[in-house]
């Protein structure tokens, strides 16, 4: 038989119960309101875009490039290529390739040869689906007078349509993709880092537009996106990689990735295949057959500030004849086809 004392303490019991089960209810409601609350604020910025425009969940709730697994990375580059069907009306095949194993990519450079005429420029445009409004590039040729090598001098508006002038020399400057990256070091996000075969990347879904890596980078290669970026539909390149040249948007940095939808698979960047001088060399640093092995050990090699101690996988050399720096710009080796013993 039940005491009252009992009763009294099954009662009480009961009526914590239901205050424990009130509180936990109404702690969850809470939290549930407080969560939509911030996503609420959290997308506000966004409620005078254009419905079609506003991020969809999935968007919005996208792991980090690391993070995802195989099946996420699937659905992110089905996506991608949903969007750009939507938006350009472009069948585009988006992929994702690996780094090749064994393999540091480097990239060597001849300004004995280089004429500054640009082409590498709009080839990286084509390439890299670059905005042409406002105009984003990845490359910029300096012009400087024959003797002086300050970069901070140079001319980066001379009229390609007068070169090869001989009294300047030119040269081209991108990413240097650096062992020892600064832009990588100071974004707060970790929405860029360096991959195995030394290219460093950005996940354009994660970068928040800070500009830090543009400020830490000497050597101007990164470009952040102040507006819509505009390309007519016809001119956009369908063949896209997630790392490097799908759609950027308003507000996300950019910059020069060696062409790894290009390289990853065996081909030479878009810059090199165009160059009408073989002003340009690429290949794997530890396969000691390479071009650009053989240029490391053979030429007069340099790196464009040194100093600063960023380590580049971009590098500079003359010919040892026929050098448009230190020679006559009549000097027929100049422009012309290198030969097998003249890498």
């Amino acid at each position: 038989m039940a005491t009252p004392d009992s009763a009294s303490t099954s009662a009480k019991t009961e009526t914590d119960a239901n205050d424990s089960t009130r509180r936990g209810f109404l702690t969850l409601g809470a939290a549930a309101f407080a969560g939509a609350a911030a996503f609420a604020a959290a997308i506000s910025p966004l409620k005078d875009l254009d419905p079609e425009d506003l991020p969809t969940p999935a968007e919005f709730l996208q792991k980090h490039y690391k993070e995802m697994t195989d099946e996420d990375k699937k659905e992110v580059l089905q996506r991608i290529a949903d969007e750009v069907q939507r938006r350009r009306h472009v069948a585009a095949e988006i992929v994702d390739p690996p780094p090749l194993d064994g393999v540091e990519f480097v990239y060597g450079l001849n300004i004995s040869r280089c004429i500054g005429c640009r082409k590498c420029v709009h080839a990286c445009v084509n390439e890299n689906n670059q905005s042409r409004a406002p105009e984003i590039q990845y490359i910029r040729v300096l012009e400087m007078e024959k003797g002086s090598i300050n970069v901070e001098t140079a001319n980066h508006h001379y009229d390609p349509e007068t070169v090869p002038n001989p009294d300047k020399w030119y040269l081209p400057v991108q990413c240097h993709q650096c062992a020892d990256p600064p832009c990588v070091k100071v974004c707060p996000v970790e929405a860029t880092w360096q991959e195995a075969d030394g290219i460093t990347v950005i996940d354009y879904d994660w970068c928040i537009g800070c500009r830090y890596c543009e400020a830490a980078c000497p050597y101007w290669a990164r470009r952040f996106n102040f507006a819509e970026p505009r390309i007519p539909d016809d001119e956009i390149n369908p063949q896209m990689a997630y790392l490097s040249n799908r759609p950027r948007d308003k507000g996300v940095m950019e910059k020069c990735t060696f062409c790894l939808q290009r390289t990853r698979v065996g081909k030479l960047p878009a810059c090199l295949e165009v160059c009408p001088t073989g002003s340009r060399k690429f290949g794997n640093v530890l396969d000691p057959n390479s071009e650009v092995a053989y240029i490391l050990k053979h030429k007069r090699v340099y790196v464009l500030k040194e100093d600063v101690g960023t380590i580049p996988r971009f590098f500079y050399y003359f010919d040892e004849r026929g050098s448009r720096y230190h020679d006559s710009i009549d000097d027929p080796s100049v422009g012309a086809e290198p030969e097998a013993s003249d890498v």
